[in-house]
Parts: structure tokens; sequence; C-alpha cells
């Protein structure tokens, strides 16, 4: 291996127990190196892995968040594997435990992580929330609700629909997950974007969190928006119930006869 890795660390799901394996999961490497530049001034040497299909240099592009200290290849080979390799330099390792959310040390030539604790699968579990947090994701949920109904109402689809899937949707994820926490005892992991949810819940609540997602058609929008605002409430309303939380019902109430007075006004 070369002399300039110092250490070898792999993170992400295959780092974990709590996800499941399958072909076309990503290894996620960490290398520790003592000159940075020495790699990212010529970049043929990750040649070494294989044909690349695609690959992205997100730290080059004019494009996206730039990260200060480290450098990542993110690679699809032709055979199918998928390699993400983030480079540190070797002074920023306390970095490398505070940034990630798991860890699994693989080579240290030179025990520099002897002393430190490494992040393990406690980071990809669900966590109960404080009130606070549980708080301001109903708020939050709620609010721009209301932005997804103006956009509908206008039949602006294209920002409806990226009210509705992206702040809306992150909270109502975020309330299913504390959702199956709360049946789990908070030993289970979501996965990005709800990946793992299907085998924790039931096939009917399954099905009723997929009839949320909706086409193009400003009814079926409508139709999806309420579906999730209904589940929203029912779920936030037993979480909160089982985990002794503050629950803003008249916030809801209110928010709901909101929607179907807009409802009303587009249609009618």
């Amino acid at each position: 291996m070369n002399h300039n890795i110092r250490a070898v660390l792999l993170t992400g799901s295959r780092a974990t127990n709590v996800t499941i394996n399958d072909q076309l999961q990503d290894f996620d490497i960490i290398y520790v190196v003592t000159q940075l530049e020495l790699f990212t001034k010529d970049h043929s040497w990750i040649n070494v892995f294989g044909e690349k299909l695609i690959w992205q240099l997100p730290d080059e592009m004019a494009i996206g968040e730039k990260h200060l200290y480290a450098f990542h290849y993110l690679m699809l080979f032709t055979d199918g594997n998928r390699i993400d390799i983030t480079l540190y330099p070797l002074d920023k390792i306390s970095l490398i435990v505070q940034e990630e959310s798991i860890l699994k040390l693989l080579l240290d030539k030179d025990h520099l992580f002897e002393n430190l604790s490494l992040p393990g699968e406690e980071g990809y579990l669900i966590k109960p929330p404080v009130e606070k947090e549980f708080l301001d994701c109903c708020n939050e949920f709620w609010w721009v609700s209301t932005y997804v109904a103006k956009g509908l109402w206008r039949k602006e689809i294209s920002y409806a629909k990226a009210m509705l899937e992206d702040p809306v949707r992150t909270q109502f994820l975020q309330m299913i997950a504390w959702y199956i926490g709360l049946h789990t005892s908070f030993a289970v992991s979501f996965g990005k974007k709800g990946r793992n949810m299907q085998r924790y819940l039931s096939p009917l609540l399954y099905n009723q969190i997929l009839a949320t997602y909706a086409d193009g058609a400003i009814e079926n929008n409508w139709n999806a928006l309420f579906r999730m605002t209904t589940l929203f409430d029912e779920l936030a309303n037993e979480v909160a119930n089982a985990l002794h939380l503050y629950y803003n019902q008249k916030e809801a109430e209110n928010v709901v006869e909101y929607l179907k007075r807009i409802y009303a006004m587009a249609f009618w």
C-alpha cells in the first residue's frame, strides 16, 4: 500500500450490522494521508480500482458544497461496484470522528486512533425526540403544508410538489421514523429517506404511506396532501402520548381547516 496512506476506515452502511447488505451497496472508505496534494494533483491513481463507468469529484465541481479539508472520489465501476473514497489529511483525524456517524478501523499504521472513541452503530439507530425537536417537526410540517395548498390553488404544480416532496415529506418521514422507533425500542435503522421502513410497518400502514406519493395531476396532489396530513396527525398523537410529549392539536386542526378551505376555493 502507498506509504502516504497511514490509516484506512470503513464508514457508511457496510460498517454496521443494522442494515441489510446487497450487491448494490456502496463501499465508503476513508484514507488518512500525509499529503493530500500528492493524490489530488493527479487522479490517475484511482485507476487501480478498475474501469470506471462514471465518476464524480464533488470538491472540484461548480455546484454543491465543498469540504474544507477532505477530498472525495465517487466512483461507479463497470463491474457494478460503487466505491466512495474520502481523503483526510493526517492533522484532521479528529474531524473524522466528529463528522462520521459510524466508523470501523481497517488499518492504522501509526496507532492514530488508539485513544479515540470511534462512533458505533448507535449513530444509525432511530433516536427518540426531545419535546422541542418533536414540536419543531410538527410545526414545520403544518406550516409548509399551507404552501402546498397555495401552490395547488394557483395550479403551480412544480412549486406545490417541491414543497410537498421536500420540507413537508421530510418531517412526515421523521414522524414515521419516531413511530417505528417507538415500536422497536429505538433499536433499528430507518435508512436514508426511509428505505428500511417497509420491514417495520404493517402492510396497511405502508400502503397508506405509499398513497401519499402523487403524479403531476392537481387533484391527485390534493389527495396526497390530505392523506399525509391525516397520517401525520395520527402518528404524531401516538408518538406524543407514548413519549409524554406535548402535541399542539389545535395547530394541526387549524391548518387542516385552512387546507380544506383552499381546496374548496379551487374546485367550487
